[in-house]
C-alpha cells in the first residue's frame, strides 16, 4: 500500500516545478501581448509619445519578443512613416533620454529587418542626439548590415550615407562616428577608413573622435605604416591636432614595432605643424632611441625638448650623457649638460 502510494505522489511532485514555469511563461506572453496592443493603441491614435512611457513602465519586465515586431506587417513605406513620426514626437520630449527603451527597440527592430537602411541611420542619429547611448549590440549588428549592402553594386559609402535624404534626414558625424567605431569593434579597419574619407562626400567633416577610432585599432593592430598616413592626413588635411593620449598610442605603436626613426620622424613632423607635444612624448622617443643605442638621435630629440621648456628624467639624462661620451660625442653631450642646467636655473 506504501508503494502504490509513493507512486500516485510521485507524478504530482514531479509536474510541481513545469506548472510554475508554464505559469511564467503564460504571464510573460501576456505581458508581452498587452505591451504590444499598447504600442499598437498608441500608434492608431497617433499618440506617439505616450510610447516611451509606455515602454519605461514595462522596463525590467522580460520581454519574449520586440515590441515593435509587428511593423513588419506594414510595407516599407508605411513603415517608415510611422517611424519617422515617432522619432519626430520624441524630440521635445524631457529629459531627452526618456524615449531611450523606444530608441533601443526600434533601432534593434530596424537593424534585423529586410531593408535596414537607410531608417536604422536615422534612428541611430535621433538615438545619439538626445543624449543616449545605443545598446551594445548596435555596433555588431550596424557592422553587419552595412558590410552586407557595401557588397552590392554601385554602394559607394556617400551614396549609402545619402540615402538618408529620402526620408527626410540627413548624415552627420556622428552617425559617421558611430559608424565607423562599429566597424572598427570587429576589426574591419580598411572600411572605416573608407567612411572616413568618404564623409566629405554625404556633408560631413572628420573630427578627432573619427580618426581617433581608426588610429586606435591601428595602433593595436601595430599597423605603423597606415597610421603615419592617417597622422599627417589628419593634420595637414583636416588641420586636426591630435590628442596627447593619440600621440601616446601612436608612438607605443611604434616602439612594439621597434619603429625609432619613423617616431622621431612624427615628433619633427608634428613640431613643422606647429602642434603642441606633451613631455611624455617626448620623454618616450628618446627611451625608443636609448633602446636601439641610438645615442646621437637621443641627443638631437633631447634638443627639442628642451626647445619647449621640457627636461628628461634626471636617469634618462644620465643615459644620454653617457651613451654621447662613449660614441666619443663629447661636445654636444656638454651641450646638452649645460642646456640642463640653463633649465634648471
Amino acid at each position: 500500500m506504501a508503494v502504490v502510494v509513493a507512486m500516485l505522489r510521485k507524478p504530482i511532485c514531479s509536474f510541481s516545478f513545469p506548472f510554475f514555469h508554464l505559469s511564467s511563461l503564460i504571464h510573460t506572453i501576456s505581458s508581452q501581448n498587452l505591451l504590444e496592443q499598447s504600442i499598437k493603441s498608441a500608434i492608431e491614435t497617433k499618440s506617439y509619445q505616450q510610447i516611451a512611457d509606455i515602454l519605461s513602465a514595462s522596463k525590467g519586465t522580460s520581454q519574449a519578443s520586440n515590441p515593435f515586431s509587428f511593423l513588419s506587417n506594414f510595407n516599407q513605406e508605411h513603415r517608415t512613416k510611422i517611424t519617422d513620426e515617432i522619432l519626430q514626437s520624441f524630440i521635445p520630449l524631457r529629459p531627452r533620454n526618456r524615449p531611450q527603451l523606444a530608441y533601443a527597440y526600434l533601432l534593434s527592430f530596424t537593424l534585423q529587418s529586410s531593408n535596414p537602411l537607410p531608417l536604422s541611420l536615422a534612428i541611430l542619429q535621433r538615438t545619439l542626439r538626445s543624449g543616449c547611448t545605443p545598446v551594445p549590440q548596435t555596433h555588431l549588428l550596424l557592422s553587419s548590415v552595412w558590410l552586407h549592402q557595401r557588397k552590392q553594386p554601385d554602394h559607394t559609402v556617400a551614396n549609402m550615407l545619402l540615402q538618408m535624404h529620402s526620408i527626410g534626414y540627413n548624415p552627420d558625424g556622428g552617425v559617421c562616428n558611430y559608424l565607423i567605431s562599429s566597424l572598427c569593434k570587429v576589426d574591419q579597419y580598411e572600411e572605416a577608413v573608407q567612411v572616413l574619407r568618404s564623409m566629405g562626400g554625404a556633408g560631413c567633416v572628420p573630427d578627432l573622435d573619427s580618426f581617433g577610432s581608426v588610429i586606435g585599432l591601428l595602433c593595436h593592430l601595430r599597423k605603423t605604416k597606415y597610421i603615419e598616413v592617417l597622422m599627417k592626413e589628419m593634420v595637414t588635411k583636416f588641420r586636426l591636432s591630435p590628442r596627447n593620449e593619440m600621440l601616446l598610442k601612436v608612438l607605443k605603436s611604434m616602439r612594439a614595432n621597434k619603429d625609432v626613426h619613423e617616431a622621431v620622424e612624427m615628433i619633427s613632423y608634428l613640431e613643422g605643424m606647429n602642434i603642441q607635444i606633451g613631455f611624455e612624448s617626448y620623454e618616450l622617443v628618446v627611451e625608443m632611441c636609448l633602446e636601439s643605442s641610438l645615442f646621437v638621435l637621443a641627443g638631437k630629440v633631447v634638443m627639442r625638448m628642451t626647445n619647449r621648456g621640457f627636461i628628461p628624467y634626471i636617469k634618462v639624462r644620465q643615459k644620454v650623457f653617457e651613451g654621447l661620451t662613449a660614441v666619443g660625442e663629447l661636445e654636444f653631450a656638454y651641450i646638452l649638460k649645460s642646456r640642463f642646467t640653463e633649465l634648471n636655473s
